[in-house]
C-alpha cells in the first residue's frame, strides 16, 4: 500500500500509472544550463576507501525478518530478476538486450554535456541539489546566515532536521501542484517544488515547536502541524491541489511519535539527534560513538549503522498493513511472481525489499556529515539505485524494457475504469497498476540490476578507472536520474534522423517508501 495518494480521490490511492516519463518532464530541471558546482559546494571527491570492516547480513534462515529488512537483501534478492531479465525471461516484461548499449551512451551523452571533463566535481545524489535548483546555493546561503556561535554539530544536526522532513515530504505531488518560491517567485513543481516549499517552511519554523528556534524539527513542532497549516505552507487550494496532504500530516506525525525515542533522537526529539548530542545533553552520541564507528583522525561510519539506526529509529511511520513476516512489518518489501516461492523455497523467499525511501534518506544524511563535519562513510557501495520512475522509465523510454501486450491491455483496463470516477485524469489513457501489483514490483527489482550494469559500462565509455570511476550515485545524479523521454526522443532523432512518436513508459511508484 503507499504512504500517500498520487490521484485527487481515495479511489486511486495506490495507483501507478503507466505513462510516458516525456509526459513528467520538469521544467525546472531539464531547461536548467549545465548543472556545474555552485561556489564549490558540489565539487565532491570520489568518496576514498576505508579499511573499517562491515556486519555480516543477518542470516535469513534464522531471521528471515532482519534479513528483508537489512540494506543487504535489496541488491541479492533483486539480482535473481535481474537475472531473469538479461535472459528475457521475466514475467511481465520483454527484454530487448541490443538497446542497453544505446541506452548507456545516451547516459554518457547527458554526463558529458554538464560535466565533461570535470567528472570529479559530480556530487553524489542526495536531497542536497535539490535544494539548489535554479542555480541557487540556497543550503550555503542558509548556512551563512546563522550566527558563528552555532558550531558545526549544530549547523549539521539542524540539516539533517531539514533533510529528513523534506525527504519524507517528497512524495508524488501530482501533475497539477506547483510552488512559487517566495524568496524568489519562481514556480517549482514535484520533487524540486516539494524541497524549496519544505526549505522555506523550515525557515519559518513550521516544524519547530520552539518559536526562538525556528530552524528545528522536532517533536512537538510536527505534533501541533495541521492539515491547514501544511496547506498553507505547501500552498495548497482548489486551483492548486496536492496529491495527499492528509498522507502527508499523518505521516509526519508519526515521525514525531519516532522521535520520542530519546535512544536515536535524544531528549529533545531532533532527527539531527541521531549524530550526537550537545554536552548539555544527558543522552550519549548514537552515530558518532557506535561501536562501529571510528574515530581517529577522522570518523568513518558504516552504512549498516547509518541503516539500522534508520530503519529501527523510524519503523513506527511505515504502515502495518505492509508485507510482513513472522508478525514484523517489512517496509517496502513486496512478493512477486518471478521470485522463488513455495513449495520449493522458503515463504520469505518471495519477497524482494527495495527500501527506496530508507536509501533516499542515506544517501540524503550522509552529504551535510560529510560536507560539515568531514565525516566519511564505508559500504556505500551497499546502497542500490533508486527504483523509482525516473530511473525505471529510462529503462522502458530507451526501448531496453517494453510491457507486454497482455499486461499492456490489464492496465489500460484499469485505467479507463479509474478515469470513470470524478477528479481523476481522464486525458492521457496509459496502463494503472497498484503499487504492490506484480508488474511494479519486477520492474523496480530489474530497475536496480539495470542500473549497476549501466555503471559499469558508462565508466567504460567514459574511460574512467580505479578513483576515477563514477560511484552509483553520481551516475543518478549526473544521469538516470534527471533524463527523460522527451530528452531521449529528441537524442534518439538527432542520431537517427527518423521522427519517433513518444515512447510509452512506465511511471512513477509515484508514493515513496
Amino acid at each position: 500500500m503507499g504512504l500517500f495518494n498520487r490521484k485527487g480521490s481515495k479511489a486511486a490511492s495506490d495507483a501507478v500509472s503507466v505513462t510516458s516519463e516525456a509526459s513528467r518532464t520538469t521544467s525546472n530541471i531539464h531547461s536548467l544550463p549545465p548543472n556545474k558546482p555552485i561556489n564549490g559546494s558540489s565539487a565532491v571527491p570520489h568518496p576514498p576507501a576505508f579499511d573499517v570492516p562491515l556486519p555480516p547480513p543477518p542470516d535469513p534462515n534464522h531471521d528471515p525478518a532482519a534479513y528483508l529488512r537489512s540494506i543487504y537483501a535489496v541488491r541479492e534478492r533483486s539480482k535473481l530478476i535481474h537475472e531473469k531479465a538479461k535472459q528475457n525471461q521475466l514475467v511481465h516484461f520483454d527484454v530487448d538486450s541490443s538497446k542497453f548499449g544505446e541506452t548507456a551512451a545516451y547516459l554518457v551523452s547527458i554526463i558529458k554535456r554538464d560535466f565533461a571533463p570535470d567528472y570529479h566535481t559530480i556530487p553524489p545524489h542526495g536531497r542536497w541539489q535539490h535544494f539548489e535548483v535554479g542555480g541557487r546555493a540556497r543550503i550555503d546561503q542558509l548556512l551563512t546566515s546563522w550566527p558563528s556561535r552555532v558550531d558545526a554539530q549544530e549547523r549539521t544536526r539542524r540539516l539533517l532536521d531539514l533533510f529528513l522532513v523534506s525527504v519524507l515530504l517528497d512524495a508524488g505531488a501530482g501533475n497539477q501542484w506547483s510552488y512559487k518560491s517566495k524568496e524568489s517567485g519562481r514556480i517549482y513543481r514535484r520533487s524540486e517544488g516539494l524541497a524549496i516549499a519544505s526549505l522555506e517552511m523550515f525557515k519559518a519554523g513550521y516544524f519547530s515547536g520552539d518559536p526562538t528556534e525556528p530552524y528545528q524539527v522536532n517533536a512537538a513542532g510536527l505534533n501541533r502541524l495541521s492539515p491547514g497549516q501544511l496547506a498553507i505552507g505547501l500552498q495548497v487550494s482548489d486551483a492548486n491541489p496536492i496529491a495527499g496532504l492528509e498522507g502527508r500530516v499523518g505521516l509526519l506525525a508519526r515521525l514525531a511519535e519516532a522521535l520520542e525515542n530519546p535512544e536515536y533522537f535524544g531528549s529533545t526529539s531532533r532527527p539531527g539527534n541521531i549524530l550526537g548530542q550537545a554536552k548539555r545533553l544527558i543522552v550519549p552520541d548514537f552515530l558518532l560513538s557506535h561501536p562501529a564507528t571510528q574515530t581517529s583522525s577522522v570518523s568513518v561510519i558504516t552504512i549498516p549503522t547509518l541503516w539500522d539506526a534508520l530503519t529501527h529509529g523510524l519503523a513506527s511511520i511505515w504502515p502495518s498493513s505492509r508485507t510482513q513476516i513472522g508478525g514484523v512489518s517489512l517496509g517496502d518489501a513486496w512478493p512477486c511472481s518471478s521470485m522463488p516461492s513455495p513449495p520449493r523455497a522458503q515463504p520469505w523467499e518471495s519477497i524482494v525489499p527495495f527500501h527506496k525511501l530508507t536509501q533516499w534518506l542515506c544517501y540524503s544524511l550522509m552529504a551535510p556529515m560529510t560536507r560539515l563535519l568531514n565525516i566519511q562513510f564505508a559500504g556505500v557501495e551497499l546502497l542500490t539505485g533508486l527504483p523509482e520512475y525516473r530511473n525505471g522509465g529510462l529503462l522502458i523510454d530507451t526501448g531496453l524494457v517494453t510491457l507486454k501486450a497482455t499486461e499492456s491491455k490489464r492496465g489500460l483496463d484499469a485505467y479507463k475504469h479509474n478515469a470513470m470516477v470524478k477528479g481523476q485524469p481522464s486525458m492521457e489513457v496509459v496502463p494503472l497498476f497498484s503499487a504492490e501489483d506484480d508488474v511494479v514490483v519486477e520492474w523496480r527489482a530489474l530497475t536496480i540490476g539495470f542500473l549497476d550494469d549501466l555503471l559499469v559500462e558508462v565508466n567504460r565509455i567514459l574511460k574512467l578507472e580505479g578513483s576515477n570511476k563514477l560511484s552509483l550515485a553520481q551516475m543518478l545524479e549526473a544521469g538516470s536520474w534527471k533524463v527523460s523521454g522527451q530528452q531521449y526522443a529528441s537524442y534518439h532523432e538527432l542520431r537517427t534522423d527518423i521522427q519517433k512518436g513518444r515512447s510509452r513508459a512506465c511511471g512513477s511508484v509515484t508514493t515513496k517508501y
